[in-house]
């Protein structure tokens, strides 16, 4: 049926203060995403009420609605209304953010878009660890080695996709910043890194340094390139800009880049990760626990995708994670018992019928219909939630469980975690029994006597 969330999607546009009102938009797995201009023009309450809204955070500079899973149809009824949003207005008010703020907006709204493409690669790099510890395909064949660069085909070009989603965050061209990575990732960059000799840039040492699947360059060049490409707008003839503005960005942004900017970004992703690996080495239960306690708070909050990001830095330094993926897939399993038990025990039937299909979607790694449904809404479930996910992540911590690839963390994330040493899949897979069996006990102790209290308050 065509345009069949139509109808929400206007209601939901006139409630953020109007399409005038809406800087840009772009939607993750269950949420809509809007950058205002005037987030005192939106009316939440309003917004919490409508039927298909399942909540409303305004966090990390953005202005974030609630669907579920079904937000890409919305979406897609919702953009047309907007008439490709009304960029002219976006100067009339500005925000006051923090660099924190800014830096969370930034890197979310980046990441948001390509998030599919990144899962489902991951979850092909989960089939293919099956195939080969069923002995149905061999990891020396040819068959390997193709499905395998499939794969991995995503996370090496990744610097390509950032490029295109920070640019349009920035407003600046996506085609020159997707050019600009492609000068990182050339052929014969390659070679000059293979040869390992000195290289000169203009009488400027070049680092030599290999930005495949590299996520913090890209974007550091990207934020480079805005600044250089607006300026060359302002200052260039309108007559030649078609030509001038693109060779000058190109120019200047990619010399930047491979001697100041790409060699800096590299650093500080390599910082980073040896910083949490540092963490691990003297705390290695640290990460896991806080993510699988706290990651509702962080769903809340919508700081959640500006963690997650940090999987991709390590893996792609190491070729494991598990700084994010061990605590999310713990928090989520226990987003989802937690939900289920809550369905037995409420009276309201309604409720039941909620917190049934949400905690199945919770399970699968999709957990924002069960919080703002039934496990925020009855608190109980949320602290239940919160001790069955910190118990669960203090072993994976212990046990070191860590997955291979990026994706959901839900049921179907669980083949990630399978890599040479069986063991570490068994660990992950004890984490989640761990999780289940305490977000269960937790539950109920805490449900029974809040549903009795509620009963007699009725």
């Amino acid at each position: 049926m065509k345009e069949k969330h139509k109808e929400l999607a206007e209601k939901i546009i006139g409630l953020v203060g109007g399409k005038e009102n809406v800087q840009n938009l772009i939607h993750c797995q269950t949420r809509l995403r809007f950058d205002l201009i005037d987030t005192t023009k939106a009316n939440q309450k309003k917004l919490k009420q409508l039927d298909g809204v399942a909540g409303v955070i305004d966090s990390g500079g953005q202005f974030q609605v609630v669907i579920g899973t079904h937000v890409e149809e919305v979406y897609n009824d919702m953009v047309p209304l907007l008439d490709n949003f009304n960029e002219s207005s976006a100067s009339t008010v500005k925000k006051k953010k923090n660099i924190l703020s800014l830096a969370i907006e930034f890197i979310s709204t980046t990441f948001s878009p390509i998030i599919p493409a990144m899962s489902g690669a991951g979850m092909i790099k989960a089939l293919l660890a099956l195939l080969v510890l069923f002995n149905i395909v061999s990891n020396e064949s040819q068959t390997y080695y193709i499905v395998n660069f499939m794969a991995d085909a995503v996370f090496y070009f990744l610097p390509f996709f950032l490029a295109n989603s920070a640019a349009k965050k920035l407003k600046c061209n996506p085609y020159l910043a997707m050019a600009l990575a492609g000068i990182l990732l050339h052929p014969n960059f390659a070679t000059l890194i293979l040869a390992g000799e000195s290289v000169q840039l203009f009488t400027m040492p070049v680092r030599l340094v290999n930005y495949g699947a590299s996520v913090i360059p890209i974007l550091l060049i990207v934020i480079v390139q805005a600044f250089i490409e607006k300026f060359f707008n302002r200052v260039i003839p309108n007559a030649v800009k078609i030509v001038f503005v693109p060779m000058f960005t190109i120019l200047l942004t990619g010399i930047i880049a491979l001697v100041v900017v790409g060699p800096a970004g590299n650093y500080i992703g390599e910082l980073i990760a040896a910083g949490f690996n540092g963490i691990q080495t003297v705390v290695p239960w640290a990460p896991a626990v806080i993510v699988g306690t706290l990651l509702p708070i962080m769903v809340m909050f919508g700081i959640h995708t500006s963690i997650g990001p940090l999987d991709v830095i390590q893996l792609t330094s190491v070729g494991y994670a598990n700084i994010f993926g061990p605590g999310a897939m713990v928090s989520n399993i226990a987003t989802g018992v937690s939900t289920l038990v809550t369905s037995r025990l409420t009276k309201v039937q309604n409720e039941k019928q909620i917190a049934t299909s949400a905690g199945i979607t919770a399970l699968m790694g999709i957990t924002e219909p069960a919080l703002y449904g039934m496990v925020l809404p009855k608190r109980y479930p949320l602290f239940a939630t919160m001790i069955g996910g910190g118990v669960g992540g203090l072993y994976a911590g212990l046990s070191g469980a860590s997955r291979f690839a990026t994706g959901s963390s839900g049921i179907p994330a669980i083949p990630l975690y399978i890599g040479e040493d069986i063991s570490n899949l068994v660990n992950i897979l004890i984490a989640i029994c761990i999780t289940i069996v305490v977000t269960t006990i937790a539950t109920y102790v805490l449900g029974v006597r809040f549903e009795k209290k509620l009963k007699i308050a009725e």
